[in-house]
């Protein structure tokens, strides 16, 4: 994982030539999903922020691994059996083709229950 990234642009240069392509379109899918998101990078990894963190997503050797929160995987447990996950981890294997609409509802479902609703606090502890 490049540690050195201040933007998504540069944490996916940093990565390996064969996953940047994958990366690129995990974002596009992101930013699909949560067009008014704001980029940035968060704990050393690309994230999406809306009111708050929406997602993460993050490349390792073996697999690109999303970061929805804690209850995505519980929500869309049904639809993430081929995948290994834990608590608002999402493993996607790189051998493995890529499930961009899922990763688009998932999103949508994060931009909708962290945006929707009441003023919530951003992650300063701002309203």
């Amino acid at each position: 994982m490049s540690n050195s990234a201040k933007t998504i642009d540069q944490y996916i240069a940093g990565q390996a030539e064969d996953v940047q392509p994958i990366l690129n379109k995990i974002r596009e899918a992101i930013r699909a999903a949560a067009p008014e998101a704001i980029e940035k990078i968060s704990y050393q990894m690309p994230a999406f922020w809306q009111g708050k963190t929406l997602i993460y997503f993050a490349a390792f050797k073996k697999h690109i691994s999303i970061f929805p929160g804690g209850e995505a995987t519980t929500v869309f447990a049904d639809k993430l059996t081929g995948y290994k996950t834990s608590k608002g981890t999402i493993q996607l294997p790189l051998n493995k083709p890529i499930p961009h609409d899922l990763i688009k509802e998932i999103t949508r479902w994060r931009v909708a229950t962290a945006c929707g609703g009441s003023k919530r606090k951003d992650d300063e502890g701002r309203v």
